[in-house]
């Protein structure tokens, strides 16, 4: 079967289309993905890409077509929409301009939902199936992310999504909290359907006592955070807890990653000295995560007080089970509901950074073996729940692929 994905971000962009892409080649499928330049999370152009004209390459036994668009820069507003409705445009000018012969159509929808409209484009060319995974919810992300109070542009947005939504044969969600923000739209009760995120396949093959990164790690009981440094992330609050945790000295913060709040962060922690409490390790490839959650006691997810955020599976919570390592959280909502039903960890509401210190404080407490059966049990919700195999099984047996 032809499978056509539309999506704006892409290898090597880090994001799950990509192991979509490769599991669909390997179960016999024709793929072809209209994305953009790879820009993400640095917000240039990656080395060995132009900005104009069109390049074909092939990844893993797919067919990547990336076209023009602006480079996200900095992530500022007026910046990040000319780098969406740049992907928007261009893609549809492709669809417009080329023959695409596709049984089927897939947009991996993290912002912005405008990247359906070339995904409906193809639709309406080819008679072909379209679905969306939808990742982000608009407009309830657009105001999340700026602050946005008007109401005009907020009704504007939400009749744009609605349509979108009611020309799509399939919407996938990515949280069963994302329902009622759909069905508010419309309804579309017979083609909303819920698919988890999972995590990479390295998290489940990599052994969990490598000491590969050992020399950099310091010693104690090591609290690890891996991924973005951003607002969402709330480092001031993850930062006050740590500042609670300092007279064990033993509790060690190892951040994993980097982001375009790490300036900052890395400021408030030298103004309260605790950098004998705090540690930056930097950006390492996904690859190389489970080397370093080997050698983590606790992995710490935290997102700010966001009634967006309340309704999202933060795709650190699937890494971190499949890891089979216990977790402390800082979240609200479906978060903190799936790691009390797996019993893997400690949870604190956003923003609680005195029950977060509180519970890593706990976790550190705990023996070497409750900590372990913590873990185990996430890993078994995980293979239940979130393995890749289980939920691209959902995708292809909903697409009739």
């Amino acid at each position: 079967m032809k499978i056509t994905i539309v999506c704006q971000y892409f290898y090597p962009e880090e994001f799950k289309v990509n192991d979509l892409a490769e599991e669909w080649v390997k179960r016999g499928h024709e793929v072809t993905v209209l994305t953009g330049k790879p820009n993400y999370p640095k917000g240039k152009i990656l080395s060995g890409y132009k900005f104009w004209g069109i390049q074909e390459e092939n990844y893993k036994g797919a067919r990547v077509i990336r076209i023009p668009l602006i480079p996200r820069g900095k992530g500022g507003g007026l910046r990040l929409m000319m780098n969406y409705f740049s992907y928007v445009f261009f893609a549809s000018l492709y669809v417009l301009t080329h023959r695409i012969e596709t049984d089927r159509i897939f947009c991996f929808e993290t912002s912005p939902v405008f990247q359906m409209y070339p995904a409906l484009l193809l639709k309406k060319r080819t008679e072909a199936s379209a679905s969306i995974w939808i990742q982000d919810l608009w407009p309830e992300s657009v105001a999340a992310a700026s602050n946005l109070k008007n109401g005009f542009i907020m009704n504007l947005l939400s009749k744009l999504v609605k349509g979108i939504y009611r020309r799509t044969d399939i919407l996938f969600v990515q949280s069963p909290a994302f329902y009622e923000s759909v069905l508010d739209k419309g309804n579309f009760n017979d083609k909303l359907v819920y698919v988890p995120n999972w995590a990479e396949d390295v998290f489940m093959k990599k052994s969990c006592s490598s000491k590969k990164y050992e020399h950099l790690m310091p010693n104690g009981f090591k609290v690890m955070f891996a991924g973005n440094i951003g607002a969402a992330q709330d480092f001031a609050s993850i930062i006050q807890a740590a500042a609670l945790t300092r007279h064990i000295p033993e509790i060690k913060w190892v951040i994993v990653g980097d982001g375009r709040m790490k300036a900052d962060v890395e400021q408030k922690v030298k103004s309260l000295k605790l950098n004998e409490t705090f540690l930056f390790l930097g950006r390492f490839p996904v690859e190389e995560m489970p080397d370093f959650f080997a050698l983590a006691d606790t992995m710490l997810v935290s997102l700010k007080e966001e009634y967006i955020f309340s309704l999202t599976i933060p795709s650190k919570v699937q890494a971190y089970m499949a890891s089979g390592k216990p977790i402390v959280t800082m979240l609200s909502g479906i978060g903190n509901k799936i790691l009390k039903e797996a019993d893997c960890g400690l949870t604190a509401e956003s923003g609680d950074f005195k029950t977060l210190a509180e519970n890593v404080i706990a976790m550190y407490r705990k023996t070497e073996e409750e900590r372990l059966q913590l873990g185990m049990n996430g890993q078994t919700y995980y293979k239940v729940h979130f393995q890749k195999k289980v939920c691209i099984d959902k995708l292809d047996q909903i697409m009739k692929i």
